[in-house]
Parts: structure tokens; sequence; C-alpha cells
């Protein structure tokens, strides 16, 4: 098509990286490289050695910064998201009501993903490994604790414990409280921290249809809890490597 010899020299890769990499992502081409080169290898011994070259590797390393893509970030929830969520309980809350509420505020406080506090609503990838039990729960003058078994960044599987204390006028502590009194009447043989009316542990599609109604931009999600909690963090004062 292109006219070129059929030859995989190091200006022919060079070729395909930047034609393909103006077509699909520069760290897919670098894949689909790999393919061709195990194909090719049969017939072009070579071929492994052209595609480690110096002008291949530059090309591929160019065109990602030249067609890099932009990273979308979701908007992170304000203080004001969580004084109107807490304003909106009442005295009378309902369990669910309390759930999400004490989720909110917990995720905020600790710099949580929304899949440590939920299951994915795939039944086929959930792992109730990763779920916090009740039982770790520790409730102290200020504030209260509870273990997380291990999430995607966990190597080792050591897990981590999650300590939420009162900052500045934010102070969940009291609503986690009435979390976990309502939480005890749903069910005490219930092993997981978080579960619902019925019994189960919240999908994500049950907090997302809960925050929708909260707050109804879609340039806000799951991840915003942990984004407006660092950015509650930074305007507080806080040293960045602990806000890491």
């Amino acid at each position: 098509m292109h006219g070129l010899p059929i030859d995989p020299t190091e200006d022919t890769l060079s070729f395909f990286v930047v034609y393909m990499s103006a077509h699909i992502k520069p760290d897919s081409v670098g894949t689909y490289l790999s393919g061709i080169c195990n194909k090719l290898e049969a017939y072009f011994p070579f071929v492994r050695a052209t595609r480690r070259s110096y002008l291949v590797k530059r090309t591929l390393a160019g065109c990602r910064k030249r067609f890099k893509s932009v990273v979308k970030r979701k908007l992170p929830l304000a203080r004001t998201h969580l004084s109107t969520a807490t304003a909106s309980l009442g005295h009378h809350p309902s369990h669910d009501d309390l759930l999400f509420v004490t989720m909110l505020h917990t995720g905020f406080a600790a710099l949580m993903r929304l899949g440590e506090l939920s299951v994915p609503d795939n039944v086929a990838i959930r792992d109730y490994r990763k779920c916090s039990l009740r039982s770790t729960v520790v409730v102290f003058e200020r504030g209260y604790g509870f273990n997380l078994p291990y999430h995607k960044a966990d190597r080792f599987f050591e897990g981590n414990k999650i300590r939420i204390v009162r900052r500045g006028n934010l102070d969940p502590a009291p609503i986690f409280r009435r979390y976990l009194a309502s939480r005890d009447k749903v069910s005490r043989l219930n092993p997981f921290l978080w579960i619902t009316s019925k019994n189960v542990v919240p999908t994500r599609a049950w907090f997302m249809a809960r925050l929708r109604q909260l707050e109804p931009d879609l340039e806000f999600a799951g991840q915003s809890m942990r984004a407006g909690g660092a950015t509650a963090m930074a305007e507080d004062g806080c040293a960045p490597h602990l806000i890491q």
C-alpha cells in the first residue's frame, strides 16, 4: 500500500509506529509490535533486535508524548456535599440513608475508593475477601476505625488499619455510631461491616444511585470521595506525603 519493502528494518518498524499511533493509543502500538515480531521471527530472525533498536524505541517514546491521551478525572466532592447529605438524614433516617451518608463520610475522611466500600455490580468479579468485617471495628473517644483486608495496591495482602478522627468541622464519628447501631439491628450474623437493609453488601450501582440524588452532575463519581478528601486535607495545610 505504501510501497515499502517487506523486510522489518528499523525504518519500516518506525514508520509503522508513527502510522498506527495516529489511529490508536501508542501504548497499544507497542503491544501490537511485540505480537508482530513474534509472528515474523520465523521468517526474519533479526526482527526482535530491530524492535529493540534505538530508532524504534525512540520513535515509540516520541509517539507516546505526541499522541498521549488527556487524563479525565472526576470532580472532587466538597465539604458542602457532606453537610447536605448529613442534614438530609433528619431525626429518623432509614438504614440505607444512614449507610450511604456513613460511606460518604468514611470515603472522604479516609481517602478511600468506592471499590473499597462496596462490591462490583458484576457478580462474576466480586471478591468478598476484600470487604471489611464488622469484627474489626473499633470505636474510641475521638473517632472510629476498622480494617481494610487488602486492595489492588497491596502487593503482600497485609491490609490496612483505617482510623478516622474529627478534622475541622467534619466529625463523622456520630454518624458512624448511628449507622453501627442500625446495622446491628439489621443483622448480627452478617460478618461484613457495610450492609444494606436487605442484609447484603452494597454494590457500586447502589451507591451511585444515591450519589446522583445528592449530586446529579455526571462529573462526580465514586472516586470523587477520595479526590475531595485529598483536596480538603491540602486546604487544611496537611503535608503532601501524608495525603499520598
